[in-house]
């Protein structure tokens, strides 16, 4: 029997320079900037303050109001777009339980949860903590709170992959496909700003103060984001047989872990090397038929030079001229959730002809010399294209993602 075929037939986002695809796709081509001060905790005291907030999420408009009270906020982006993402897809009403599943990925899962558990009970005692809350905190509990939502019986997973989670997800809900374990997966990533991240990151000095700047030379860190993207993952003959609207197939993924550190790359740019050469094995393409790469490009100076890096070992001479940019400096880095928004973002970009940009590009650097598709949109057929996600511990996870035909 042959290997079943992936497409993509819906896309859900929450994000913070737009919710739902199309005001995502806007901010994107647009170059809108996501980043401002942090209010949801107070940050008076780090160094640095500013992220990707979601600003103009309102849960009504999209959960119920026992959901609301139910889900935390982590779980309220993940069912919110799978919601989306189903609804874009046409889907409703017409998933056989036994045969849908749910993937997701997170790097904190309900890090506000745990963080609040632990402050009343610091400050007042642990029997004043709330039990709803230790009903909230327990990260697997995300997926089963999407899976439950649309019924879904099939395997539900959580992926706590870190920053290469989202692409986890989604390559793990697409092998279910293929391996027919499955005819539908909603498969995606999470996440919210916590203080944890406020301080991890400030204290490893990796957090820029006012911007994200990925591949400048001036890039002073990453930028903490949060939100939410989920792609509902189908098998082509499943999409045909239905008419549905396909954005791309899934034509692979590939993952690798270099073992070099628990924070930092290998410099010689080993695991993303593997990683990209895998996905493009898994998925039959070769190095001249990538038109486009989703960088991982979180802005700070290791990560940009070893992406910039392992780009040209693997595509050569070719390097140079494949167009390469990097959403966060738009959105933030969602950590869990920046692969599977960047996939939603990917999608977009072969169904429209157009690459978003990479803000903030000013001065550039001589050991990142590709072309970064600096500040503005640009216009580009993209048949095929991969997406970078590279994660604390060497975790990296790359995915192929290419026109029907």
């Amino acid at each position: 029997m042959p290997e079943r075929r992936v497409v993509i037939t819906g896309i859900g986002v929450v994000s913070a320079i737009g919710i739902g695809k199309n005001a995502f796709w806007q901010g994107l081509i647009a170059g809108k900037s996501g980043i401002s001060d942090v209010d949801a905790f107070d940050t008076s005291e780090f160094p640095c303050r500013r992220g990707g907030q979601v600003r103009d999420f309102v849960p009504s408009q999209h959960l119920s109001a026992d959901a609301i009270d139910r889900l935390a906020p982590v779980a309220q982006f993940a069912v919110a777009a799978a919601k989306m993402a189903v609804e874009d897809s046409r889907l409703n009403g017409n998933m056989e339980p036994e045969r849908t599943s749910v993937a997701m990925g997170t790097t904190n899962g309900e890090a506000s949860v745990i963080e609040k558990i632990c402050s009343v009970w610091v400050q007042e005692g642990y029997e004043q903590i709330d039990p709803k809350l230790l009903k909230q905190y327990p990260m697997h509990l995300i997926p089963a709170h999407v899976a439950m939502e649309f019924g879904a019986e099939g395997p539900v997973v959580m992926m706590p992959n870190a920053c290469s989670a989202g692409n986890w997800a989604i390559g793990f809900g697409s092998n279910l496909i293929r391996s027919d374990e499955a005819d539908v997966v909603l498969a995606g990533g999470c996440e919210t700003l916590a203080r944890g991240a406020f301080i991890g990151f400030n204290r490893s000095f990796a957090m820029a103060p006012e911007m994200c700047q990925p591949f400048d030379k001036n890039r002073k860190g990453l930028m903490p984001g949060e939100g939410a993207a989920v792609l509902v993952l189908e098998s082509l003959d499943q999409a045909q047989r239905r008419g549905a609207h396909i954005y791309a197939e899934v034509a692979g993924f590939g993952v690798s872990c270099d073992t070099y550190h628990i924070t930092g790359p290998d410099p010689t740019g080993r695991g993303a090397v593997d990683a990209t050469i895998s996905a493009l094995k898994t998925s039959g393409l070769k190095p001249e038929d990538i038109d486009y790469v989703s960088a991982h490009g979180t802005g700070t100076k290791p990560n940009d030079r070893v992406e910039t890096l392992a780009t040209k070992k693997v595509f050569g001479d070719l390097a140079k001229r494949i167009p390469m940019s990097s959403i966060k400096s738009m959105i933030g880095h969602s950590f869990g959730a920046a692969s599977a928004i960047e996939a939603a973002a990917c999608a977009l970009i072969i169904e429209n002809g157009m690459i978003p940009p990479t803000i903030n590009y000013r001065e550039p650097d001589p050991e990142c010399d590709l072309d970064y598709v600096a500040n503005e949109a640009r216009e580009h057929k993209v048949d095929a294209l991969l997406s970078n996600a590279y994660a604390f511990g060497g975790n990296c996870a790359v995915l192929a993602l290419r026109a029907m035909r």
